[in-house]
């Protein structure tokens, strides 16, 4: 089967790519930047003190226990400042968010990646892997890109299992996706532990991916010492305004639980149907395995990026037979469903 690499492609018209929601933030959020853009020749003081009260109020939350950010990579990259230098040691699982290693290459730690199980993080591996090194435990939870979840047991008999000088990080950018009734977020594991922090973004579910905001639930301590390092005007203004209305319409939010829901597992459905392997997801996105050969995870993108139908496909080998869809409009993923099937159809 002929590859398209290096082949002039059409533009993309649909785009599964970025995990992005395709059903944007609410128009109350948009309404609040626009408004917000005339004091744009004005620094934005203290956003925690705006954010932090709506965030403890919509989520039943301490305000004295959460700061905000230039989304949550921002919030990451400051909590592994404060745990991590030479010598230091940052446990996740080997197939979870691929970027997090940089976390601990930007402090002169050491990442140590141990084995999960289909793609699920596994609790045991990482307290196996602690040492006298370890500061700190990295866990994305529902996982990226493979959508799977810890349960609350699972993620509270790994804090049991680690030493009080090891912070444990819950990556929750997709936690408002889940439907799991097993699930919980981490806040009140938060509220009870002096080493957990729990990281959340307004780019997934909220539709504010080129806003920028994210938020970190910890104990005060910790939130002390990410808020010493962070930028000083952190967030624009527009940024803020947007959020807080986001965080006002709470029917938005429930519109695109709903409705993700609805098209992932009918996504997933169909691929199943077409003899794929489908991991099961809790986010807005949905990794599925190809058999190797003509009809490979490659060659099946190559065949999508042609349609003008962008997917996500990822260096790391444990991925070599996937790709990564995120859900789209309801015609979208016809659309996507179509020529997927059209590309197997191939076979005969």
């Amino acid at each position: 089967m002929l590859s398209s690499e290096g082949a002039d492609l059409p533009p993309v018209r649909i785009a599964l790519n970025s995990n992005e929601s395709a059903f944007g933030p609410c128009q109350a959020a948009l309404n609040a930047a626009v408004a917000a853009s005339a004091k744009l020749s004005r620094y934005l003081e203290n956003p925690a003190s705006l954010l932090a009260p709506a965030l403890a109020r919509r989520h039943g939350l301490q305000e004295d226990r959460i700061v905000v950010g230039n989304g949550s990579d921002d919030l990451l990259a400051r909590l592994a400042r404060v745990y991590l230098e030479s010598g230091n040691e940052m446990i996740r699982s080997a197939n979870g968010y691929l970027k997090t290693p940089n976390y601990a290459h930007a402090n002169n730690a050491t990442p140590v990646s141990v084995a999960d199980a289909e793609f699920v993080t596994s609790v045991d591996a990482i307290l196996e892997a602690v040492s006298d090194n370890t500061r700190m435990v990295y866990v994305a939870n529902p996982e990226n890109p493979a959508g799977t979840y810890l349960s609350d047991s699972e993620i509270r008999r790994l804090h049991q299992g680690l030493p009080d000088n090891v912070v444990l990080v819950l990556d929750c950018a997709y936690a408002e996706y889940v439907d799991a009734a097993d699930y919980d977020p981490g806040h009140r594991l938060a509220d009870e532990a002096q080493n957990v922090a729990v990281t959340h973004t307004f780019s997934k579910i909220h539709g504010l991916a080129g806003a920028r905001v994210g938020w970190m639930y910890a104990s005060r301590g910790i939130i002390d010492m990410v808020s010493r390092i962070g930028l000083t005007f952190p967030l624009a203004s527009p940024s803020v305004a947007a959020a807080l209305a986001a965080i006002e319409d709470e029917s938005h939010a429930k519109q695109v639980y709903e409705i993700n829901r609805r098209l992932r597992d009918a996504f997933s459905k169909s691929m199943r149907d077409l003899g794929l392997k489908v991991y099961p997801s809790q986010t807005n996105f949905v990794l599925m395995a190809f058999e190797p050969g003509d009809f490979c995870a490659a060659n099946c993108a190559d065949y999508l990026a042609r349609q003008g139908i962008a997917i996500r496909r990822f260096a790391s080998p444990a991925y070599e037979n996937c790709i990564r869809v995120t859900i789209g409009f309801e015609a979208e993923m016809k659309i996507t469903t179509a020529a997927i099937m059209q590309f197997l159809q191939q076979k005969s």
